[in-house]
């Protein structure tokens, strides 16, 4: 083939077929580094087809570099290639060379070779590898397509010499661990990289990169025997690796690009590439997703590759540094060594299985461990084996997992470390049922065990003094408390129970209950456990749904409490279990709810009944007192108080009450006519004193599809409202107070309140129909993936005076304004909306009257179009 049409047409048919080999595998993992490795043949035949039409001279080199110089191609991958030149040639002096460059880096893009080229001197590798370890790395895996094989090798020997594995080493695990960093140090993310993620092929290749440039070996089986690895973990790195391989490559022909990331909207056709089915589970009967056997399959192999790959980076840095790891003796079973504990004989816990927890002991109370070595890794990897259940039964080592949990110091790094080496699920064994498992929600970007370990990380920092600032109240309470281990259970239990179908809430319970038992905690610190783990939800839907101004809402639960010390231990839980969900779940509101809830609930528990009226002569006072600090005339705020009820004076705190009358009452008349020139609104906004968004105020007379007219605003200026309190006064005008954010705060929040008070007052005082919803984004590949059903429903409140309306669906963009156009329509009044945002999910409850809920038909007609505009 002498042309490029006639190239570009053997290598797209012969790629098509590789690829469809790929395709017709299924679950069977054993042919594809072979397709890899003959995509990448095909590709060095083809480029050495297009270099004989460019009519390079013999002394130059085309070397493949990267994953092409290791001899494999994924299917959408980079072709990476490095064209070296002769010392003294350069395309900036040569024009002609330069041309024929340009047209054989053309000739390869139209033959649909996607590659990344660079074009250097010998000197010019060695001085560019010299300052970026990334281009070292690339330059280690080359190797010759086509050209002088005198240069290449000249190239090969001067990058060899001029390499120190050392500080390679130490530059690569600070890389890995930079690269590791972004992914929270986790393979548990419930939407991994399967190249980049920790577990991930990326790890794979570090040890190979590190090893070949130590010079003990360039594959698995040449690890084995420089002594490196053993037979079983390099037939172990092989089996899994070939699985990441298989997954990158159906990654790529799935998505049709390059796609490293097992997305959502993803993962079922990738699943069913490898023939897996939606089946119904053994134990519970209920669905297991295609794409949940697949996720399963991938977070085992992620975790056990990271578990080798710290055994064998660890052999090879000793191998590197054999004088800095001298033998510490700690007792007769273990020694230090550089920091790590090394068991005394690779057989300790073959001998002594006690020794497998008190491993873990040791890593939490001996001063200066800040690991375990590679031979102990290696060692509680091959004992796995021995944690049955009568190592589990065994009242030694139940006191010593008791010990663990209740070392004053290293809690979480203990428990994190014995779920990555799969000690915790083996002992724990309700634990491993749990392990790598898919939450099909729209808040958790965890896996259960991953979340798990996430709560019980927060609930630590609790007790740290180092955290105090980034949960003051919650470490306060920390610093009082008595037993944190109580509250490390209570994390460990919480969720342990996911997946089963009922309620985890009540099946947890039960787990926890069974393991107080068996560990010997006593009566009242498991009735405390098991209650934390039974009611680990109710705190965040009591304060995120109900009318935390309304005193009977705190006496229930003040009564479901029972005493200040379960209620401190739930809501020290309940922040740490909403921040473990998800960066996007957890906001400065949600904890004022919580925060407003505890100590609402606090003063009913310390004796003091709920008295609407004390409460709110309390209010006004503190109020007064704010005001006075601002020099606001004396009895100025009366006008504007004698037309505010009972319901606002216990819907708002005092800093807001004194906010409003600040701004309101120099505009109210001591006569009931409020504005001058009555169709004027005021709008007023400032940084939320809760510390994240905007606080809203609007003044206004008071109209039916006032609400609605708000929502549509802040959909329109693209706020999202996390919480709205509707008041109508006594002479007709609503006051209304709104939370509202945005991702273009604080950094312009003074261009952001001037907009909104000018135009949010412009929209109000116009006439006209409603405007027609935005368009909004498109919805997200979370909401697509775990669509769930709208559901609405609408009853009277206990006193049958008013309505609440609670409304769950997936989020999207406008959302609000759409239930807000319904109630306008039907004339339905909104008095408080808490609008509840879970992940991508949301829970918003409203309070609202007026005269159509009084028909059953009119109840029905308003939830149906309700139903219809929360599906639209």
């Amino acid at each position: 083939m002498t042309d490029v049409p006639a190239l570009r047409a053997h290598y797209l048919h012969e790629k098509s077929l590789l690829l469809q080999a790929v395709r017709d595998s299924g679950a069977s993992t054993r042919g594809v580094r072979t397709a890899l490795q003959d995509l990448s043949t095909l590709t060095d035949k083809t480029l050495r087809g297009l270099w004989a039409i460019a009519g390079f001279t013999p002394s130059f080199a085309l070397v493949a570099v990267g994953g092409f110089g290791r001899g494999e191609l994924f299917p959408s991958s980079d072709i990476d290639v490095l064209l070296i030149l002769p010392e003294g040639v350069s395309p900036e002096a040569d024009p002609a060379l330069k041309a024929r460059i340009e047209d054989f880096i053309g000739s390869c893009w139209d033959t649909r070779l996607e590659i990344g080229s660079s074009v250097r001197t010998v000197e010019e590798c060695l001085a560019e590898s010299v300052k970026d370890v990334t281009v070292q790395t690339s330059l280690l895996e080359s190797r010759l397509v086509t050209g002088d094989p005198k240069l290449f090798n000249q190239f090969r020997k001067r990058l060899s010499d001029a390499l120190d594995p050392r500080a390679f080493f130490v530059a690569k695990t600070l890389e890995m661990r930079q690269r590791h960093n972004k992914f929270e140090n986790t393979p548990f993310s419930l939407e991994p990289n399967c190249k980049e993620s920790p577990g991930g092929l990326r790890d794979l290749q570090m040890i190979l990169w590190v090893a070949k440039a130590a010079k003990l070996g360039k594959t698995w089986d040449e690890l084995v025997r420089s002594g490196i690895a053993t037979p079983h973990e390099a037939k172990q790195l092989k089996r899994n690796e070939a699985l990441l391989c298989l997954i990158r490559a159906r990654l790529h022909l799935t998505a049709g690009r390059r796609e490293d990331r097992l997305v959502f909207d993803l993962q079922t056709a990738v699943a069913e590439s490898f023939g897996y089915t939606t089946v119904s589970d053994d134990d519970t009967g209920l669905p297991v997703r295609s794409s949940e056997a697949l996720m399963r399959r991938y977070y085992w192999t992620a975790k056990a590759v990271s578990q080798l790959n710290q055994i064998v980076l660890l052999n090879i840095e000793e191998r590197l540094n054999p004088s800095t790891h001298a033998l510490r003796p700690i007792n007769e079973r273990f020694f230090e060594k550089a920091g790590m504990i090394e068991v005394a004989s690779d057989d300790l816990y073959t001998r002594h299985p006690h020794a497998i927890l008190e491993t873990f002991l040791l890593y939490e109370t001996a001063g200066g461990i800040h690991g375990l070595s590679a031979r102990t890794l290696r060692a509680l990897y091959n004992a796995r084996g021995l944690m049955t259940a009568k190592f589990r039964s065994d009242p030694v080592n139940r006191a010593t997992f008791l010990s663990i949990l209740q070392a004053p110091s290293g809690i979480t790094h203990a428990l994190r470390l014995m779920n990555d080496t799969s000690v915790l699920g083996r002992y724990l064994w309700v634990f491993r049922r749990i392990v790598g498992q898919m939450q099909h929600d729209l808040f958790h970007v965890y896996t259960v065990d991953q979340h798990i370990m996430m709560v019980l990380r927060n609930v630590r920092r609790f007790f740290m003094a180092e955290h105090a600032h980034e949960y003051p109240s919650c470490s306060q309470l920390g610093a009082g408390w008595d037993k944190p281990w109580i509250l490390y259970v209570a994390a460990l239990f919480h969720d342990i129970a996911k997946g089963r179908g009922g309620d985890h809430s009540d099946l947890g319970a039960r787990e926890v209950r069974r393991f107080c038992t068996q560990h010997g905690i006593g009566t009242e610190d498991s009735q405390l456990i098991e209650f934390l783990v039974s009611e680990h939800l109710t705190m965040s839907r009591v304060a995120q749904k109900a009318d935390l101004s309304d005193p009977s809402v705190i006496a229930d639960f003040a009564k479901r409490m029972g005493n200040e010390r379960y209620l401190t231990a739930l809501y020290l839980l309940t922040v740490a279990d909403i921040r473990g969900t998800s960066p996007k779940v957890w906001n400065a509101w949600k904890g004022k709810l919580l925060e407003d809830l505890f100590r609402y609930t606090i003063r009913v528990l310390g004796g003091r009944a709920p008295d609407p009226d004390a409460e709110i002569e309390a209010r006004k006072r503190e109020a007064l007192v704010m005001l006075a600090l601002h020099a606001q005339p004396f009895e100025s705020h009366k006008a504007l108080w004698e037309t505010l009820d009972v319901g606002y004076f216990m819907r708002h705190d005092a800093a807001d009450i004194a906010w409003h009358t600040r701004q309101l009452s120099r505009h109210i008349a001591k006569t009931p006519a409020a504005l001058p020139g009555a169709e004027k609104a005021i709008v007023r906004a400032r940084l939320s004193p809760v510390g994240e968004g905007l606080q809203v105020m609007v003044y206004t007379p008071d109209q039916p599809d006032l609400f609605a007219r708000i929502c549509g605003f802040f959909d329109q200026a693209g706020f999202s409202i996390v919480d709205a309190k509707v008041h109508t006064a006594r002479n007709g005008y609503a006051l209304d107070t709104f939370q509202v954010v945005t991702a273009m705060l604080p950094e312009h929040y003074r261009e952001l309140t001037s907009m909104v008070e000018n135009d949010l007052d412009m929209t109000l005082t116009r006439q006209g129909p409603l405007p027609p919803p935005s368009k909004g984004g498109r919805v997200s590949r979370r909401v697509k993936s775990f669509p769930i059903a709208p559901r609405v429903e609408l009853r009277p409140d206990e006193k049958a005076q008013r309505w609440l309306l609670f409304i769950s669906a997936s989020d999207r963009a406008g959302l609000l304004y759409l239930v807000a156009r319904v109630l306008a329509k039907h004339n339905l009044s909104v008095q408080l909306a808490k609008v509840s945002t879970l992940g991508e999910r949301v829970e918003d409850s409203f309070l609202i009257q007026g005269p159509e809920l009084q028909y059953n038909r009119n109840q029905i007609e308003i939830e149906t179009e309700l139903l219809q505009a929360l599906a639209a």
